[in-house]
């Protein structure tokens, strides 16, 4: 049996660019001021991975993927005004892609506890094919 190979170049990978800024305030926010951040920075998606993650793991399910679908259309809008046409690998060892890759982890792990299996799915392999290193991390990190 022969091994097929994919003989066209994959993209190019696509950096959010970083927020200095908002990522030093993040660096910063305590528990009680962590939803400033978010609403100082609206398109920071860290902000927004972070409050998902806090809610998810205190069992806030719908409210972690509130903020988590927040924050992944925030990545998205920003993927896409730097280059990314739909596919291609979005770095997880770029810190500005961090928070958009967290917002995608958690956005499927809440799905998947609220019963929107489709919806789990669909993020876990667009997660995936983002970055599988980002799996790895986020598993261990959320």
């Amino acid at each position: 049996m022969i091994a097929m190979q994919n003989l066209m170049p994959e993209p190019p990978a696509t950096l959010i660019p970083d927020d200095p800024a908002a990522a030093a305030e993040l660096a910063a926010a305590t528990d009680a001021t962590l939803p400033n951040v978010a609403a100082h920075f609206p398109s920071y998606s860290a902000a927004w991975g972070a409050l998902a993650a806090r809610a998810y793991a205190a069992g806030d399910t719908v409210t972690a993927y509130a903020f988590a679908r927040t924050g992944y259309h925030r990545g998205l809008d920003q993927l896409r005004r730097n280059g990314w046409k739909g596919f291609g690998p979005v770095p997880w060892s770029h810190p500005g892609n961090q928070g958009f890759l967290q917002c995608l982890y958690v956005l499927g792990q809440a799905a998947g506890v609220i019963g929107e299996s489709d919806e789990a799915t669909r993020c876990a392999e667009f997660l995936r094919d983002c970055d599988p290193s980002a799996v790895e991390a986020l598993t261990h990190a959320v």
